[in-house]
C-alpha cells in the first residue's frame, strides 16, 4: 500500500480509537481486552512514531487498559478528558441520565452508562431490539444541548457543542507537531475524525463492512488492525531499533 509507506514517511501521528479497533468489541463494555498480540505491535509502532488513542470510555478506565503501553498521548470521552470538559458538561450529563431513566421502559439488558462528560445506552443484550431503539430515540429528543451519535448497539451521548474525536486529534497533531496523521477507528464516534483533514493531511481508515463512511480506506476485520500496527514497525524498523 503506497500511500500507507507515503505517511510513515513523514512526521505522522498514529491515532487509535480503543472498542472495535484496538480491542474487539466484547459482550459488555467492561470485558473489552487487547489481544496480546495487539498490545505488543502497539508498543512498538510507539516507539517509533508519536502514538496516541482517541476514546469514548473515561480516561481513567482507558488508562488502565493500556497500562504499560508506551502511548504518547490519552483522550478520554471522545475528547472531553483530560481537559475540555468542565461542570456544566457534567451538569448536563447527570441530568440527561436523570430524564433517561424515567422516560425509558425497563429492558432487560439495557443499560445507561454515564460517564461524567458523557453518555452511552447500550442495547446490545435487549431481546426486542427495534422497539428499544426507537424508545431511546424518542427518549433523546426530550433531552436539551445533545448530540447523539450511534455506535456498536449502543447510542453515545455528547454535549452539543463540545470537542468530539476530530477535535481531539487534530489537538494531538498541533501538540506533537505532526504535519501528518492516520486514524484508525470502527464506528460512527471516529467520522469525525475521519473527516477533521484533508487528504494530503490524513490517512483514514475505517475497520468494519458499513458502506458509508467519510473514511478513505478500510480493514474488514478487527484482527486486521495487527497487521495494520505490523507494517508500521516494518516501515521504519530501519530508522529505530
Amino acid at each position: 500500500m503506497p500511500v500507507l509507506a507515503g505517511f510513515a514517511a513523514s512526521n505522522v501521528l498514529l491515532a487509535f480509537d480503543y472498542d472495535g479497533t484496538l480491542a474487539p468489541i466484547a459482550p459488555t463494555p467492561a470485558s473489552a481486552r487487547m489481544r496480546a498480540e495487539t498490545r505488543r505491535w502497539l508498543a512498538r509502532a510507539a516507539r517509533r512514531y508519536p502514538c496516541v488513542v482517541i476514546s469514548g470510555r473515561t480516561l481513567d478506565d482507558l488508562s488502565k487498559r493500556l497500562s504499560r503501553v508506551p502511548v504518547w498521548y490519552l483522550f478520554g470521552n471522545h475528547g472531553f478528558e483530560p481537559s475540555a470538559g468542565n461542570e456544566g458538561h457534567a451538569a448536563r450529563v447527570r441530568a440527561w441520565a436523570d430524564s433517561l431513566s424515567r422516560r425509558l421502559p425497563v429492558h432487560q439488558g439495557l443499560v445507561i452508562e454515564q460517564k461524567k462528560y458523557s453518555l452511552t445506552v447500550h442495547y446490545r443484550h435487549v431481546r426486542d431490539k427495534h422497539r428499544v431503539v426507537e424508545a431511546i430515540v424518542d427518549a433523546v429528543r426530550h433531552l436539551p444541548d445533545v448530540r447523539a451519535i450511534g455506535g456498536a448497539e449502543a447510542i453515545n451521548l455528547l454535549p452539543l457543542g463540545g470537542p468530539n474525536k476530530g477535535v481531539a486529534l487534530q489537538e494531538a497533531r498541533r501538540l506533537f507537531a505532526c504535519d501528518t496523521a492516520i486514524y484508525i477507528g470502527d464506528d460512527d464516534t471516529d467520522e469525525d475524525a475521519f473527516a477533521s483533514a484533508p487528504p494530503d493531511r490524513l490517512l483514514s481508515i475505517r475497520v468494519g463492512t458499513r458502506r458509508q463512511s467519510r473514511a478513505r480506506y478500510r480493514l474488514p476485520h478487527q484482527r486486521d488492525v495487527d497487521t495494520l500496527l505490523q507494517r508500521l514497525v516494518e516501515l521504519r524498523a530501519t530508522r529505530r531499533a
